[in-house]
């Protein structure tokens, strides 16, 4: 398994990171990005160009993330050769039927005989992550993990892209399938946010979208916390997540707001806020954010048969790089700490992330809030 990256900015051009001489060679080449330069089609051809043998896929950010440093306003690309792995990529838009039946579209998409992981990036605003990372369960394999996260638009809300092969769309999710026994593939989340106030049923609810929380109105509640903060809703938002809890689910998920309706009095969110569960307002603790990171790296270890890494592909998200700020490098710092430096980082901030809830566990959820890291190792 050989790497190589590069990153892209309006002052410098193509900056090679890591160079290996892969060209022709890259079967697979992850591209984050801007929105706005992922429209430059331009560029989009110079990558094709320059790898013209390998499956581009990627999506728009709220920030990129190359060894341990996090850009806005850049294209990062990451090309990998594989000795012994194939790869399959597969797409679909999220239409009528739902997000749902995306995830099941795409996991009977992929043959099923040596399938060893799934890696998914997604629509980031008009998808829901809950039904689509079920759809995936649905129908994969109990023993293949899905890992990957959805597409961000820095804090903006307004639209985001995904693409595999081609311009970046509105609306797509892609999936890409490892295959064989030569891969070994770890995966890890965790938050390292503070609950606060008191937890309060959801009496009202319809999927993604929350009315009443107590038998009021759950966006009133909402900003009645938020005080001057709800003035900047939904962005702001971000900075103050729910921690959903079932009855029959001692842990705890997290989930961010997308958008508000002040006529409905509704909070649409990346994920279902089930009724009958339990909501609490969540803050930021700067070292538990980075904490949370670490041990995201941490749980990759248990997760793979390997302590090398060769790749890591982190997903945070965009909140946590809003509170973090001036400081959001140190969460990458940690996560390279624990891997090693042998691992090249690559990825992006998110509007939401998907992978299993635990080590031990291989089925996968959507959260918000968390470093998420997907880290992949080829014995030769």
């Amino acid at each position: 398994m050989k790497i190589e990256q590069k990153r892209w900015t309006k002052d410098t051009g193509w900056v090679f990171l890591y160079e290996q001489g892969l060209q022709e060679k890259a079967q697979l080449l992850f591209l984050f990005g801007n929105r706005h330069m992922l429209k430059n089609f331009q560029l989009f051809d110079e990558i094709k160009a320059a790898y013209p043998n390998a499956h581009i896929l990627g999506c728009s950010t709220a920030g990129e993330i190359a060894g341990t440093q996090v850009h806005d306003h850049s294209l990062v690309a990451t090309a990998v050769y594989f000795e012994k792995t194939p790869v399959k990529v597969v797409k679909s838009k999220i239409d009528q039927y739902g997000s749902f039946h995306v995830g099941q579209q795409l996991a009977r998409s992929l043959d099923k005989n040596g399938l060893s992981h799934v890696f998914v990036l997604s629509e980031g605003l008009n998808v829901n992550g809950t039904d689509l990372a079920r759809g995936f369960v649905d129908s994969l394999p109990r023993q293949v993990a899905v890992t990957g996260g959805l597409a961000g638009d820095q804090n903006l809300f307004e639209e985001t892209l995904v693409f595999s092969d081609g311009p970046p769309e509105k609306d797509v999710v892609v999936a890409v399938g490892f295959y064989g026994e030569a891969i070994q593939i770890g995966y890890g989340s965790m938050g390292g946010w503070d609950s606060f106030g008191p937890e309060r049923l959801v009496t009202r609810s319809q999927g993604n979208v929350l009315y009443e929380l107590d038998d009021h109105s759950a966006l009133e509640l909402y900003k009645k916390y938020l005080g001057d903060h709800a003035r900047g809703l939904p962005a702001t938002g971000l900075l103050f997540p729910l921690s959903i809890r079932t009855e029959d689910n001692a842990q705890s998920l997290v989930r961010t707001i997308l958008s508000i309706n002040e006529e409905a009095g509704s909070m649409t969110f990346a994920g279902d806020i089930p009724e009958g569960s339990y909501a609490r307002l969540m803050k930021a603790n700067l070292e538990r954010l980075v904490d949370g990171a670490s041990g995201a790296a941490d749980i990759c270890a248990k997760t793979s048969a390997v302590a090398g890494v060769h790749l890591a592909v982190l997903i945070s998200c965009v909140g946590r790089k809003l509170v973090l700020k001036q400081r959001v490098e140190e969460e990458i710092e940690a996560v390279q700490e624990r891997l090693g430096e042998q691992a090249i980082l690559t990825g992006f901030y998110s509007y939401g992330e998907i992978c299993p809830g635990g080590p031990t566990d291989n089925v996968c959820e959507l959260h918000n809030q968390t470093m998420t890291i997907t880290t992949f190792y080829e014995k030769i």
